[in-house]
C-alpha cells in the first residue's frame, strides 16, 4: 500500500489559509431547535473539539472528490465521486459518513453508490477506535494509529455481515493529507475468497470547515 504524503506543518498553516477563503463560511446544515450541541464539520462554528481529538483535527470538515474501485471479482477498474464527512458535537470522537455515486468515462453520475457511517474514537495511548456500518450488510471495528500529525492507518479487528451481504474478511485503510491541503485514501480488503489486495482509492478537496 502506498500511502498518502503528508505535508509539512509551515506549507500546510499556509495552504489551510488559502482554502478558508472558500470554505471557511459553511458548514453542515443545522436544526435551530435541537436541545444538545448539534454536529459541526467546521472548527470555527459549534463546540470546542474535545482534547481527545486533536490528532484527528486535520479530518474535520466535508471532502468531496473522485475515486477509482477495483478487484478481481468485479469488471472494473470503475469511477466514482465520494462525499466524506468528519463532524463532532464536543465529545471525544468524530462522527463519520460516506456517500459515494458511480460515475461513467465522461464523469457522469451513473448511480448512487456505498454508503457508511460510524464513529472514529481516540483513546488516551493515540490509538484509533473505528466503528463503520455499511448499507450492504457489513459492519467493522477498526483499530489505527496516527502515523504522523496528517496520516492515520486502520486495520480491522473484526468483521461482521448479515445473511444478504457479501462475504468481506479484512480490510485496512490510510488516510492522509497530500499537497498540504487535500485527503487521499487507499484502502485494501480480503472478500470474496480473495486475498487482502487494493480496493478502492480517491482524492478528495475540502468543501466545508
Amino acid at each position: 500500500m502506498t500511502p498518502p504524503v503528508p505535508g509539512s506543518g509551515d506549507a500546510a498553516i499556509q495552504a489551510a489559509a488559502e482554502r478558508a477563503a472558500a470554505t471557511a463560511h459553511r458548514n453542515l446544515p443545522q436544526f435551530d431547535d435541537l436541545p444538545i450541541p448539534a454536529d459541526t464539520a467546521n472548527l470555527r462554528e459549534g463546540p470546542n473539539l474535545h482534547d481527545a481529538c486533536l490528532a484527528l483535527l486535520p479530518l474535520v470538515g466535508v471532502w468531496r472528490g473522485e475515486g477509482e474501485v477495483v478487484y478481481p471479482t468485479i469488471d472494473g477498474p470503475f469511477k466514482f465521486g465520494q462525499q466524506i464527512t468528519f463532524a463532532h458535537d464536543g465529545r471525544p470522537f468524530l462522527y463519520y459518513e460516506s456517500r459515494a455515486w458511480l460515475l461513467d468515462d465522461d464523469g457522469t453520475v451513473i448511480r448512487p453508490a456505498a454508503r457508511e457511517v460510524g464513529w472514529w474514537r481516540p483513546k488516551e495511548d493515540d490509538t484509533i477506535e473505528v466503528l463503520l456500518a455499511h448499507a450492504t450488510g457489513v459492519t467493522e471495528i477498526y483499530y489505527g494509529a496516527p502515523r504522523g500529525v496528517t496520516s492515520w492507518e486502520l486495520d480491522t479487528d473484526i468483521v461482521t455481515r448479515t445473511a444478504s451481504a457479501k462475504e468481506v474478511n479484512a480490510a485496512r485503510r490510510l488516510y492522509g493529507l497530500v499537497n498540504n491541503i487535500d485527503l487521499a485514501y487507499v484502502e485494501e480488503r480480503a472478500m470474496m475468497g480473495q486475498e487482502l489486495q487494493p480496493h478502492t482509492s480517491a482524492y478528495l478537496r475540502r468543501v466545508v470547515g
